[in-house]
């Protein structure tokens, strides 16, 4: 049976004004936190993929509780199965670690086919972890996908549309493989009533290092401190003229001025 993983975070939502406390750590206030905006992609295709091969799916999140949010709205959405990954002390933020965590993970599932990512994390604003998981695991890694044209478990293939700055290139691999989508692949569908009664009652199982049979790496980053940025001093004036071409000789006159051109 095809099994298909996804990986899912929750994040601060994106209007949500994020600052460093006094102690030292950032914070986003009461905000709720919202699933990775697009991790909303990665999950609809998972779910559509293994339901179009009756297979089944499973969503991994690394890190603490306030993951368990996003791993439970993936169960509302139609998501199989959910599990968290967390090593207390262990530093998720650096790549490294991260990526023994989820590498980890998918092999101790053991038969999982496919891995999908969405494009990025908004928290962190980095993709690394994806290719990372798929070097650690020797897959074939299939970046930046808009639409999967073809997927074969039987033949163990799969061959998509990837979307670049050139164009679109069409790419064959073999399975197993990692993905990242973009959101052009989807229109993510909204939980119903009986998927988030059913979300609500989950149990999400946490696992450790031990649990997968595996030793951390060294994280090779250290953040040192975090500290807001200065205080920027903004004024605003509104231009005046007689029409709207004395409006735009004084506004270029004002941005010579102020060097800006």
């Amino acid at each position: 049976m095809a099994h298909i993983v996804t990986f899912t975070r929750s994040t601060p939502d994106t209007a949500a004004k994020v600052w460093v406390a006094e102690s030292g750590a950032v914070t986003w206030g009461d905000v709720a936190t919202v699933v990775n905006p697009w991790d909303e992609y990665s999950l609809e295709e998972t779910i559509a993929q293994a339901k179009a091969a009756r297979g089944r799916s499973t969503a991994l999140a690394i890190g603490g509780a306030l993951h368990d949010d996003a791993l439970k709205h993936s169960i509302a959405l139609g998501i199989n199965s959910a599990i968290r990954i967390e090593e207390p002390g262990a530093d998720a933020g650096d790549s490294l670690v991260w990526t023994a965590l989820a590498a980890g993970a998918i092999n101790k599932l053991g038969d999982v086919d496919l891995a999908i990512f969405g494009k990025e994390s908004v928290d962190v604003g980095s993709d690394q972890h994806m290719y990372q998981v798929a070097r650690s695991l020797g897959w074939s890694m299939l970046s930046l996908v808009s639409k999967i044209i073809e997927l074969d478990f039987a033949t163990r293939s799969i061959k998509v549309e990837r979307t670049v700055e050139a164009g679109k290139d069409i790419v064959t691999a073999r399975l197993p493989a990692v993905l990242s989508v973009l959101k052009d692949i989807n229109e993510p569908r909204y939980p119903n009533f009986l998927g988030i009664r059913k979300a609500a009652k989950a149990k999400i199982p946490v696992w450790s290092a031990a649990d997968l049979g595996i030793e951390l790496p060294a994280a090779a980053t250290t953040a040192l401190s975090y500290s807001n940025p200065p205080a920027r001093d903004i004024s605003t004036e509104i231009i005046a003229g007689a029409d709207a071409a004395e409006k735009a000789a004084l506004l270029a006159s004002h941005l010579l001025a102020e060097k800006v051109l």
